[in-house]
């Protein structure tokens, strides 16, 4: 069973990561052009330049729309998770300590979930892929990985 699972992974991973990239990129969408009930719900766009919110927009859009088609991930997945943590630690945690009494699951959750893809890399689907030299003799044999263990 464990074996069938992991042969599966790339291409949940891939999966995972154009869910991600989509929702993330749609909160972008929706600040800067006032899309999908615009910036805060409210039809809006936010001020061109203004910081934090268009930068954060910015971010979301872009590394959204990166991490959606899997070119660049781990980069792209890097600043959004970074934007996320800032987003998390500025805005929301000074509310109150838990996500859930400050609203701030969604920024908690994306800051995770783009980390997670710094370290995994784009999976199936991606066009990083495209992009990635191998020699045959790589594209032959599966990587030999182990796992980070402390002992």
């Amino acid at each position: 069973m464990t074996e069938r699972l992991n042969s599966a992974q790339p291409y949940v991973l891939g999966m995972f990561r154009i869910v991600v990239g989509l929702l993330f990129a749609c909160h972008g969408a929706a600040s800067l052009f006032g899309l999908l009930g615009g910036a805060g719900g409210s039809g809006g766009t936010v001020e061109t330049g203004a910081w934090p919110n268009w930068y954060a927009a910015l971010i979301e859009l872009v590394g959204g729309s990166l991490v959606l088609l899997g070119l660049g991930t781990r980069a792209a997945a890097f600043l959004s998770s970074g934007a996320m943590a800032y987003a998390y630690f500025k805005v929301h945690q000074p509310e109150a300590l838990w996500p859930i009494q400050n609203n701030g699951e969604g920024a908690a959750l994306y800051c995770w979930a783009m980390f997670l893809l710094v370290f995994t890399g784009s999976g199936a689907f991606g066009l990083d892929r495209l992009f990635t030299r191998r020699t045959p003799a790589e594209s032959g044999r599966t990587a030999d990985r182990a796992p980070v263990t402390v002992a």
